[in-house]
């Protein structure tokens, strides 16, 4: 890690973190603190265990910030030198996914295993080293003589994979109820690609502004039931597959959100020649021209490109029958939607019962929703994290996108003038599949840029060191 420089933002980060940082995220990750949708099944001494690692790790810290905890998500409050609002809200969350199959994976999930490359786990990024990250950056600040200008929170959730009712909801309420607005909110979301945006010739950091909305259909049907020797026109099971398949082969409408035409404006340097003068047209002319919805049809060819200019349909269980001769009473499936801003969780459940248009289908919700969040224009705040990851990772492109997936962050909409999700951390298309997938790790210099890009944050939040200080420094 690097010394205090005079400018560190000329630096790139090149080195990895050494044997005592890495160590401390792989003590992180061996605390099984996954989250299930049954909070009876949560292992709440794991997020005991947690909380004590964090504490004894990090002393200055939680001797010099307040920490409040709702359940066993921790708000901490570092105050500003200077009144007024509040300069950033930092977010990450404790908890993790399941595994399902542990041996599949290379070092056990929770063993947090460090090599020479490595330290591996599951939350070594989805969202621990960010927990992690952030702290080691505090650290570091206030054994520099560091503060901020004005007062910065961290809020890590404790359920953010369950959808953060009794975290983040309830840390969101307080600070609304204390009047908090900030300049940034800061969490998970984007992250350097590399490899991944088709015909793009380097890697692009996607710093994301909002997030898109979430609903599950639930498609049910409720028939006589039977002898399979002698069954009517269609069974219970045949029916909700045609409906499952309506719904699938007419998905909603393709579209260009602003945030998404903002996103290939500035990827625009980094495309081939026919592409660039595509989206210069459509920027002469507007979105309603041609080249609009072609771009559109483009970006739909993939899955990735295609969930940022489409609500996506994806069925994903199906139920019904005991057995092969009986004829099934009951049958249903769920489809989950992402949301895409301009839709809503209303239009969602019309597009169904338009494109089905059988009415002994029934349509309804299931589990928890959530509107697509506000959009947040770029301002300076996306400004100063864009430059922050130029710094860190010299040569990307920096771009503006919607998070596909949901956050912590839609809870606190609001709250910040800008939002921005993302890290600075590099990940090939395999990466990705890592995420909640099996084999899940960060390599020393990944989490080496996150600590850096953090510690430049907080350099750039400060109050201007005095000159003893600044002799120090």
């Amino acid at each position: 890690m690097r010394p205090i420089t005079e400018n560190p933002a000329s630096s790139p980060v090149t080195d990895g973190v050494d044997d005592e940082v890495a160590e401390r995220l792989a003590a992180a990750l061996r605390c099984v603190t996954v989250s299930t949708e049954d909070p009876a099944h949560t292992a709440d001494a794991e997020f005991v265990r947690l909380a004590e690692h964090l504490e004894a790790a990090f002393p200055r810290a939680h001797a010099e910030l307040t920490v409040t905890t709702f359940g066993r998500s921790r708000l901490y409050r570092w105050d500003g030198a200077e009144p007024g609002h509040a300069s950033a809200i930092l977010l990450a969350h404790q908890d993790v996914v399941p595994v399902d199959d542990p041996q599949r994976w290379t070092h056990p999930p929770f063993a947090g295993v460090v090599d020479e490359e490595f330290i591996w786990g599951r939350g070594a990024i989805d969202d621990k080293s960010r927990v992690l990250a952030v702290l080691e950056a505090v650290e570091w600040a206030l054994g520099s003589g560091i503060r901020p200008r004005r007062t910065v929170y961290l809020a890590f959730g404790h359920d953010e994979e369950v959808f953060g009712d009794g975290g983040a909801v309830r840390m969101a309420g307080h600070l609304r109820a204390e009047g908090v607005r900030a300049d940034l909110l800061l969490d998970e979301g984007g992250v350097i690609t590399d490899g991944v945006a088709d015909g793009v010739d380097r890697p692009v950091a996607s710093i994301m502004l909002g997030e898109k909305g979430y609903a599950t259909v639930r498609l049910s049907v409720t028939e006589t039931g039977g002898h399979s020797s002698m069954p009517g026109k269609q069974t219970a099971v045949g029916r909700i597959a045609r409906a499952v398949a309506r719904v699938q082969d007419h998905p909603m409408p393709l579209r260009l959100t602003p945030v998404i035409t903002d996103m290939l404006a500035r990827m625009r340097v980094a495309l081939p020649e026919p592409r660039r003068k595509l989206l210069e047209f459509t920027e002469t002319r507007g979105l309603s021209t041609v080249a609009g919805p072609l771009i559109a049809r483009i970006l739909a060819a993939g899955p990735t490109t295609e969930a940022l200019v489409r609500t996506t349909t994806a069925p994903t269980v199906i139920r019904g029958g005991v057995k092969a001769n009986v004829l099934p009473q009951s049958a249903e499936a769920l489809v989950n939607f992402r949301i895409l801003p301009g839709d809503s969780v209303s239009a969602v459940l019309a597009h169904c019962r338009r494109v089905i248009r059988d009415i002994g289908v029934a349509i309804d919700l299931v589990g928890p929703a959530s509107e697509p969040s506000r959009v947040t224009g770029p301002g300076p705040a996306f400004d100063l994290i864009a430059e922050l990851a130029t710094g860190v990772v010299p040569g990307i492109v920096t771009t503006t996108g919607l998070v596909p997936g949901a956050t912590d962050s839609r809870h606190y909409d609001g709250l910040a003038e800008t939002r921005c999700n993302f890290a600075p951390i590099v990940l090939t298309a395999a990466d990705l599949e890592r995420i909640h997938g099996t084999d899940e790790r960060i390599s020393r210099l990944n989490y080496a840029r996150l600590i850096e890009f953090n510690r430049r944050l907080l350099e750039r939040l400060a109050v201007a060191p005095g000159p003893e200080e600044g002799a120090q420094r």
